[in-house]
């Protein structure tokens, strides 16, 4: 989206997204503009046409799986471009390199937000142990053994649904972000706290499934991919990559 900017650029997204969207002139959630009201033959809303019609340009994801929406759009002759919002099936170009060439830019790029770091008052090592599916969640007994042996204090971060006591629950994904930066090291498996991680520059250690890894592992000069089936991943594959990252290697591994 930033690789789009223009003089004026407004972003429309789900809600959570919309505290990281810092470079456009306007930042609308995506429930609140109506074009989910927007169907074949039925009348659409005056105020969201205004809204569609006063843009050159649309250059939109939503809608991939929503045919309907796209017919009337182009009933409408409103401006949109629509994209595929996932990779098809046998390309494996990472998601971001794949996305980048929808509207005609190189890649793959690491993905970058500017999230400041918080002030703290000692090194800490942020483990977030789930994702958004159990298939993809290492063991958290292993999480748990590897806290006991990392040589910093450890902070759990955890989601508003995840059952996890005294973990850190950020809801506001641009002050998470700040203070995932606040921190020396992030360990997680393949979930999107993971890649916000990365891209506001932590140092990250990501566990994510061979295959997934291809078109979706975090990208980053400081993030370490450990892509295996996750029961062949050990604790002592991630603490030798802890060590690495802590002692300021800079290189990618997978």
């Amino acid at each position: 989206m930033e690789a789009l900017r223009d003089a004026y650029t407004e972003v429309w997204v789900p809600s959570a997204v919309c505290p990281l969207v810092r470079f456009a002139n306007v930042v609308r959630p995506i429930v609140s503009t109506g074009i989910d009201l927007i169907l074949p033959g039925r009348p659409a809303p005056l105020n969201t046409l205004a809204l569609l019609r006063g843009f050159d340009d649309i250059v939109s994801w939503y809608g991939a799986n929503r045919p309907d929406f796209r017919a009337a759009a182009q009933e409408l002759k409103l401006p949109f471009r629509f994209f595929d919002a996932l990779p098809p099936f046998g390309d494996f170009r990472h998601a971001t390199e794949f996305f980048l060439s929808q509207i005609g830019f190189g890649g793959p790029v690491a993905p970058r937000i500017n999230c400041p770091p918080l002030p703290s008052g000692e090194d800490f090592i942020v483990i977030h142990p789930f994702s958004g599916g159990r298939s993809k969640n290492w063991p958290l007994a292993n999480f748990r053994e590897v806290s006991k042996r990392l040589p910093l204090a450890v902070s759990w971060c955890a989601g508003p649904e995840e059952p996890l006591d005294d973990a850190v629950r950020i809801d506001d994904l641009y002050e998470l972000g700040c203070w995932l930066a606040s921190a020396r090291l992030y360990i997680g498996n393949d979930s999107g706290i993971t890649h916000l991680a990365a891209a506001v520059g932590t140092p990250v250690i990501a566990l994510v499934k061979r295959m997934d890894a291809i078109v979706w592992r975090p990208l980053g000069r400081r993030v370490h991919v450990i892509a295996r089936e996750l029961e062949s991943i050990s604790v002592e594959d991630v603490l030798e990559a802890a060590d690495a990252l802590l002692g300021h290697s800079s290189e990618n591994a997978t």
